[in-house]
């Protein structure tokens, strides 16, 4: 029913693909305190306009709601039809966690935290304080060359595109980041609205850094880029020591589908326009 899936890969690459790469994640429908897993118990899915513009989930008869007991309602019907291809894609029974668009939405409907948005910015903005790319190593000599040349590229990208200074440091305590960038960033932040920041906050906890993030969201890095990126040093060791043979792969999947769920998020939660009904249709 809903090839939209397809179409929408065109306008956003390969990310609704990644997003369902890998079979499970910590977090669930009921945040961390549901079944993993349930019963299927709708056979059709479908989207329906509501009150004030806003679009709703219909499992067979029944309106979605979310885990705090509100109507689940979409801000558009681009981001509706990528849940709704979330339900519309499980099986006999229904896991709940590879639903990340549809756990993002409920973030942001039931707000669980109770933030406001300057809330959630200055959160996010801790991450800079510890960014992944800022901390470099003294040794092995392999690892440092390394971080120099991937890294340094995507630091000197992100100064240039906001013109700031952020540097980096093989110190414990890190790079100074100058207050100066803190509050262009802050700038930046406030220009997203809410669902669109509980989403890119979810993208920077991931990755633990706000210059992959950045690079990410303005399409500077892919999905793959930025998830190898902020496993470096964890890519470098098992290269040279080895690893278990299932779990490598495992965990990046899981890193890659959750960031790929993310910037997707952020994306349609951004968007303003109605999709054409012919997206809906077979």
């Amino acid at each position: 029913m809903f090839r939209s899936l397809v179409r929408l890969q065109s306008r956003f690459g390969n990310v609704l693909s990644l997003c369902k790469v890998c079979p499970r994640s910590q977090f669930s429908l009921k945040y961390s305190t549901a079944t993993a897993e349930r019963k299927k118990f709708y056979q059709d899915v479908s989207i329906s306009q509501g009150e004030g513009g806003l679009y709703e989930i219909n499992l067979d008869q029944r309106k979605l709601k979310t885990p705090g007991g509100k109507l689940f309602t979409a801000p558009n019907e681009a981001l509706a039809i990528a849940v709704a291809t979330e339900w519309d894609a499980q099986r006999d029974t229904l896991k709940f966690y590879t639903m990340h668009l549809t756990t993002l939405c409920n973030t942001a409907l039931d707000n669980p935290t109770q933030r406001n948005k300057d809330q959630m910015i200055n959160a996010a903005l801790k991450f800079l304080e510890t960014d992944t790319i800022c901390y470099r190593v003294d040794e092995p000599y392999g690892l440092v060359e390394l971080q120099k040349n991937e890294w340094d590229p995507v630091l000197h990208w992100i100064e240039n595109r906001y013109n700031v200074t952020i540097g980096s440091s093989s110190s414990i305590l890190g790079p100074e980041i100058p207050e100066a960038t803190k509050d262009t960033f802050r700038q930046h932040l406030k220009s997203y609205n809410f669902w669109s920041m509980t989403g890119l906050e979810y993208v920077i906890t991931q990755l633990k850094s706000v210059v992959l993030s950045f690079g990410m969201i303005d399409r500077h890095l892919s999905v793959e880029q930025a998830v190898l990126l902020s496993r470096l040093e964890e890519e470098y060791q098992i290269q040279h020591w080895g690893n278990v043979e299932w779990a490598h792969d495992y965990d990046m999947y899981e890193l890659r589908a959750r960031t790929a769920a993310g910037a997707l998020f952020v994306q349609l939660s951004s968007e303003s326009s109605t999709v054409k009904s012919k997206l809906l249709q077979d």
